[in-house]
């Protein structure tokens, strides 16, 4: 399918890959899901108008609006908008046609929005989540759920959340291919728009932050569904959580802010008329930021058992990424001071968030400080504090919508509504959260506080109120431009410097007519037509002609339906997923060795959970086969600067940058299983290993790593029949792995050792069956490679996917043999 039907049919938004169309479907549901999260915030606001509650919630759905409002809130809506600008702009900036795998950004997309409503339905599967939005152990267990009926709901909660972290993962990796990959000629990198800055930082952060969440995530997914006992341990569990969440959940601070800090820097240069002051020392320190940010994340942790001497390290780290960002709140300040400032709605917004920005890191600064921290940790100085700094973040992404509304509807819109709902929203927002400093005494996530304080909650309602009403208004706002609104020229903006404002509004669907270039210095379209040049030589390792360039581009596809398909299926096998709790509480009680905290429990399983399971995997493996042997091809930008990736292709480049990311994922799953032996005393571990199983499949797997290989030399060769004896012994190489795993797991059975009998077991099984998982999927993988192989001769004329299956497949025998040791020798 690549014709892509209009704008206005249904069909568009369903089928479509266009960076463009994507980046709309994002803005359009992360503004849903910003409702969605408000609404939760105006319930428990209006609950808190007294001390003790008004009765309007009771104490589950006040603890069920808290949660859902801060997971909503800082997943499905700050993260996606930001995606949204970018998926429309960065490619317009970097001179590009589309991100480098269209059909993975649209991917990406369902995922997210599928995740978004598996996440709205656990509220109609006996109750959402209410442990906290950092989901502390070992509240996150089923064992504290106050019914076992609420377990599904909030199961279903989680699971959102790990398709969530799959959407973003697979965003991440599309965006660092492009942007280091496909930037338009003389585009160097630090050349690039700051926007675009901000969000190649923002996606390497991602990268590695959110695979850290993914294994956390796991493993309570692990304990919720298949009664492990990672978190209902109290081995150490609670700080083994505090410390995978956190890894990921200070990042995240930067990853929500970093796209607004560069719509920030962009509105700044445009509104004042000047270049950015300190432009490349800005750059380092925005650098420095992302890589600092992996190293504070024990600030969260002050309250806890670890010692003095690394926590006064911590504070050492909390201090010092302050200072980069000193300096550029100091770039902005003088930026604004040598430009000629016009006061229009964008700017507005961009210089109310520094202002906002610049309060919530002052006090900041007393968290940072171990002494203060005890005092503060818990309280509302905190809540105040955090949406300071985040909600900062998103003033200035309303700027952006600001900004870039004329570009992406093609209308003007009225500047007097627009300053109307910034007035409503500064004064809103800081009668909502300035209180808090004052009422800071206040517990948070707890309706109970002293009657003393109760006029500071009262004015925070009523802000939180007016705050909500200018949003009203900024969609009055939009929707009075698309029906009424002048229409919009190229570049409505005097002084806007980056390249989506050199074409209309709203831009084409191919972008360009002609070639980007920088190469003059300034952006220029080259006509690379057959009549207009005899060729050229292209970049990078799949150089071809210009000529074939230009023929591939006018052949572009922009539409696939099996992102969505693979989509659906996600969510039917998560959904399905939710509900097996039931069915794994009667088989452990069956077993006779169940965990203390089931005997007696009273599971009824429901049929349809099963039955949606199945389904679930059923519309995956239809729709992934699909999607695999579907002809789509994507633009293709041969003449691009690729420093310093220019020897490697796009998808072999994607493929090691998702492996990065899979080894946080192992690292994070090893360092757990090293954290709680360390823990409990490394020769305390009570666990009987097969050691000859064990070695038996690590040299089962080192020969299939061989047999990749000669695949690889066959497909070359061009080979068929040696492609397929290769293909074909790598696969019954996995499959003897998978039988001997499953030996050893039905001796443990035997023995009465399952998942669920100690902490030992537990990590085992999980750390050994996620292996498992990745063994899986690379067979699966390779028996749809034989097919191709069989049916079509694949591979021959280009044997590149060979090279690529063979990446992952010996990514995975390296983890075994980390693994090995491990668990069968140590």
């Amino acid at each position: 399918m690549s014709d892509l039907p209009p704008k206005t049919s249904v069909k568009r938004w369903l089928v479509t890959t266009n960076h463009k169309d994507v980046g709309v479907l994002y803005l359009v549901t992360s503004l849903f899901f910003l409702v969605m999260g408000g609404v939760m915030a105006l319930l428990f606001r209006a609950h808190l108008w007294q001390s003790g509650g008004t009765g309007l919630l009771t104490n589950s759905q006040f603890n069920q609006a808290v949660s859902t409002h801060g997971l909503i809130m800082v997943f499905w809506f700050l993260s996606p908008i930001a995606s949204g600008f970018a998926n429309y702009f960065v490619p317009l900036q970097i001179g590009a046609k589309d991100l480098a795998f269209p059909r993975l950004n649209a991917l990406s997309y369902w995922f997210y929005l599928f995740s978004g409503i598996l996440f709205a339905l656990s509220f109609f599967q006996g109750g959402s989540w209410e442990g906290g939005w950092t989901m502390y152990a070992p509240l996150n267990v089923p064992t504290y759920t106050p019914a076992l009926e609420a377990t599904t709901g909030s199961n279903g909660a989680l699971l959102a959340l790990i398709l969530f972290v799959f959407s973003i993962t697979l965003g991440s990796v599309n965006f660092i291919t492009t942007i280091h990959r496909s930037r338009a000629e003389g585009l160097g990198l630090w050349n690039m728009p700051m926007f675009t800055w901000s969000w190649l930082l923002t996606v390497w952060m991602m990268l590695f932050a959110f695979a850290a969440l993914l294994a956390a995530l796991l493993l309570q997914a692990a304990d919720r569904v298949f009664l492990t006992q990672y978190f209902a341990t109290d081995q150490g569990s609670s700080l083994l959580w505090a410390h995978l969440f956190w890894y990921f959940g200070h990042p995240e601070v930067y990853i929500v802010f970093f796209p607004a800090l560069g719509i920030m820097l962009e509105a700044f240069q445009t509104f004042t008329g000047r270049r950015l002051v300190g432009r490349k020392w800005v750059i380092i320190a925005m650098v420095l930021v992302a890589v600092q940010s992996f190293l504070v994340w024990m600030h969260h942790m002050f309250l806890t058992t670890i010692n003095l001497e690394v926590k006064t390290l911590f504070m050492a780290t909390t201090i010092g990424i302050s200072l980069p960002f000193d300096l550029i709140v100091f770039a902005l300040i003088y930026t604004m001071v040598k430009g000629r400032v016009r006061f229009t709605t964008p700017f507005l917004f961009a210089l109310g968030a520094l202002v906002l920005f610049i309060l919530g890191g002052i006090t900041g600064v007393f968290l940072g400080a171990v002494v203060l921290d005890y005092e503060f940790r818990g309280t509302y100085w905190v809540v105040a504090h955090f949406h300071y700094v985040m909600v900062s973040g998103v003033t200035a992404l309303v700027g952006g919508l600001y900004y870039w509304w004329p570009k992406i509807s093609g209308r003007m819109y009225s500047e007097t509504l627009g300053k109307l709902s910034f007035a409503v929203y500064f004064v809103g927002f800081n009668l909502l959260y300035f209180p808090q400093f004052l009422a800071w005494e206040t517990p948070r996530r707890v309706f109970h506080y002293g009657e003393n304080l109760q006029i500071y909650h009262q004015l925070s309602t009523v802000g939180a109120f007016v705050f909500g009403a200018s949003f009203l208004i900024l969609f009055a706002t939009l929707a009075h431009s698309l029906v009424a609104g002048p229409r919009a020229p190229e570049n409505p903006w005097e002084f806007s410097r980056t390249a989506e404002w050199a074409i209309p509004s709203p831009p084409p669907l191919e972008n360009w007519d002609g070639r980007p270039s920088y190469a003059s210095g300034r952006l220029e379209f080259v006509d690379d037509s057959p009549a207009a040049t005899d060729g050229g030589v292209a970049q990078g390792q799949d150089a071809v002609s210009r000529t074939a360039e230009t023929h591939e581009e006018e052949h572009a596809d922009h539409a696939s339906i099996w992102p969505l398909g693979i989509g659906a299926g996600m969510f039917t096998l998560f959904l399905g997923l939710s509900g097996l709790t039931p069915y794994v509480v009667q088989f452990a009680q069956g077993t006779g060795v169940a965990p203390e905290s089931l005997q007696g429990t009273a599971a009824e399983p429901t049929i349809a959970y099963p039955i949606v399971t199945v389904l679930g995997l059923a519309i995956l493996a239809y729709t992934l086969f699909n999607f695999g042997v579907e002809q789509f091809d994507a633009p293709v930008m041969n003449i691009a600067e690729r420093w310093p990736f220019g020897g490697v292709g796009n998808t072999k480049f994607g493929v090691w940058v998702f492996l990065a990311s899979d080894v946080v994922v192992f690292g994070a799953a090893i360092g757990a299983f090293v954290f709680m032996r360390i823990h409990m005393g490394w020769n305390q571990w009570e666990f009987d290993a097969i050691t000859m199983a064990g070695l038996f499949n690590t040299y089962v797997l080192l020969t299939s790593s061989f047999t990749v290989i000669l695949a690889l030399v066959m497909a070359e060769r061009k080979n068929k029949r040696g492609l397929i004896a290769t293909l074909s012994a790598t696969l019954l190489l996995g499959l003897t792995f998978m039988g001997v795993k499953a030996f050893e797991y039905s001796s443990k059975f035997a023995d009465g050792h399952y998942w669920w009998y100690s902490i030992e077991y537990s990590i085992y099984y999980v750390t050994t069956g996620l292996h498992a998982l990745h063994v899986i999927l690379g067979l699966l993988i390779a028996v749809f490679m034989l097919y191709r192989v069989w049916s079509v001769d694949a591979y021959l004329e280009d044997h590149r996917p060979v090279e690529f299956f063979g990446l992952y497949w010996h990514f995975v025998d390296i983890v075994w043999v980390l693994l090995f040791p491990l668990f069968y020798l140590m």
